[in-house]
């Protein structure tokens, strides 16, 4: 009876893509990603040059894994429900709330993704990306000041560079695992930014 075998392509023992993926945004994080070279990222990793060759073409590859990590959450967040229904100022915190969980979930992964200068191709895709979805919740902001739901005071624009200047330092100093939980932080995000933002009873 014959044998049938199975050949399956296989990365250095110890490794799969997604834990060089992993390794690899800590390193770009650390040293900048312009100035990390596969040199450098072989001795993160404690394997050869050619072995991380196994599991991606590049560098430049690496980079486009982990900033399609962090953009692909954020922009799925915009396909729920509950950001395509209800009052703007619903669909505002949601959408808010649902990008804090993101940004703690993938916290490396947008740390790059925030840090990223526009010096490549692949780069200034994901800036253009993340343009996108900023416009998207700016609508939502100017949505829900146009219902009557936020103050008429504030320019729009303003409004959404201060939240998302104030939701984006999270990644700064916000450590996973400690006594501010997620869902606390985005309670207290929430609190602070629309306590501030509501008409005056």
């Amino acid at each position: 009876m014959p044998t049938t075998t199975t050949s399956t392509k296989r990365g250095r023992p110890g490794y799969d893509q997604q834990s060089v993926l992993v390794i690899a945004v800590d390193v770009f994080n650390r040293h900048g990603y312009d100035a990390t070279s596969m040199g450098i990222l072989a001795e993160n990793l404690g394997i050869s040059k050619s072995a991380i060759y196994h599991h991606v073409p590049s560098k430049g590859d690496l980079l486009k894994l982990a900033l399609d990590h962090a953009l692909g959450g954020l922009e799925a967040i915009l396909d729920q429900p509950q950001a395509q229904t209800g009052t703007a100022e619903a669909r505002l915190e949601f959408v808010l709330r649902e990008t804090i969980a993101v940004l703690v979930e993938r916290l490396p992964f947008v740390t790059l993704l925030l840090r990223l200068r526009g010096n490549t191709e692949i780069e200034r895709d994901a800036l253009e990306r993340r343009r996108t979805f900023d416009h998207k919740v700016a609508a939502l902001v100017s949505a829900a000041r146009d219902e009557g739901s936020l103050r008429q005071d504030i320019d729009p624009r303003t409004v959404t560079r201060l939240l998302f200047g104030t939701i984006n330092s999270i990644v700064e100093w916000y450590k996973p695992g400690g006594s501010l939980s997620p869902e606390k932080l985005a309670d207290d995000v929430i609190t602070m930014a629309f306590n501030g933002l509501h008409i005056p009873r």
